[in-house]
């Protein structure tokens, strides 16, 4: 008998040292887990905040007239950013608009229409693209790509929309396999398993409720892909699409063998061009005067900030598509 109340606070005087330890590990988590979160800001900052100091030199020389000017002279010191912030715009949305429909309907195929033995295998073979150094997609698009756009593709294009007042413009020019059109291209090609792998998992967390109700009410396999499937996923295929632009804002070495190395401003894809990542690789080392570096570190800060309002606005628009989407289902 004397023995039950002594066990007794022992075992409460366990229970109140495991009490403790869980605080003091709930404590721990959620401060190792904070300074994970503000080591990865820091980085952000740090990186925006060495990029803006390396190029003041640039800033105070050139200030706002840097992003407007195309001449880019470093004989005579007279730099602008324009032509690269056009050419980095305009293969990315090239590559984007074609990552997006390829890589959205391998998507739908992977998970609703291919046979199930072979939809591993075909996902796997996907997500390999993302394995290839990117100096093997440029070395492809020299030998490979470059002459099919010069003798099949640009020649198609132009005979097709060449009489079109405005397309007309954006497919003309010397047909030479290399340029903007190429680059975009091969951008594509890049992120496309980006794309692909983060819309088939969003699309296969689409309840299996919503298909079979739509089938139910007699809707073909096209009304339930377009109608409900893809309704259902689109913020998280915009997630995917976004995701797939930031990297191609700032891929380098396939697109520089392929672009040309032209800085300017032009309407027609098959001209020649640069991109703000693609000039940086390129004349880094030849820099030999601080205005010239200078330049290209506030290069690579537009290039920071331009990824930065991406994500943020791409942000914004999943959230308010989201939001809609959830007031739509509550209605």
């Amino acid at each position: 008998m004397s023995s039950s109340p002594l066990a007794a606070r022992r075992e409460e005087t366990r229970r109140a040292l495991r009490g403790r330890r869980g605080q003091w590990s709930e404590r721990g988590f959620r401060l190792a887990t904070l300074v994970a979160a503000l080591l990865v800001l820091a980085v952000v900052v740090g990186l925006g905040i060495d990029l803006a100091w390396e190029s003041r030199d640039a800033i105070a020389r050139f200030g706002a007239k840097f992003l407007v000017t195309r001449t880019w002279d470093p004989v005579h010191q007279q730099f602008g950013a324009l032509p690269y912030i056009y050419g980095t715009i305009v293969t990315s949305l090239i590559a984007i608009v074609l990552a997006f429909f390829v890589g959205v309907g391998a998507a739908l195929f992977l998970t609703d229409l291919c046979p199930r033995r072979l939809r591993t295998p075909l996902a796997s073979l996907v997500e390999l693209l993302a394995a290839i150094p990117s100096v093997v997609y440029g070395l492809w698009g020299i030998f490979v790509l470059a002459p099919l756009l010069r003798t099949d593709v640009e020649p198609f294009l132009h005979r097709v929309f060449g009489p079109i007042p405005v397309l007309g413009s954006i497919f003309s020019g010397p047909q030479i396999g290399i340029g903007l059109l190429a680059g975009g291209v091969i951008l594509a090609i890049m992120i496309l398993p980006t794309v692909t792998a983060i819309a088939r998992d969003v699309i296969r967390a689409v309840p299996v409720e919503q298909r079979e109700a739509a089938y139910a009410l007699g809707a073909t396999r096209w009304e339930v892909l377009s109608r409900v499937v893809l309704p259902y996923a689109r913020s998280g295929v915009l997630g995917a699409v976004i995701l797939g632009l930031g990297r191609a804002l700032g891929e380098t070495i396939a697109v520089t063998m392929v672009i040309g190395g032209r800085p300017q401003i032009t309407h027609s894809l098959f001209s020649l061009g640069y991109t703000i990542a693609a000039v940086i690789a390129n004349e880094f080392a030849e820099a030999t005067y601080q205005l010239y570096l200078s330049s290209l570190f506030e290069l690579g800060l537009i290039l920071l900030a331009i990824t930065m309002l991406l994500n943020i606005c791409a942000r914004v628009l999943v959230w308010r598509i989201t939001r809609s989407a959830v007031g739509t289902v509550a209605l």
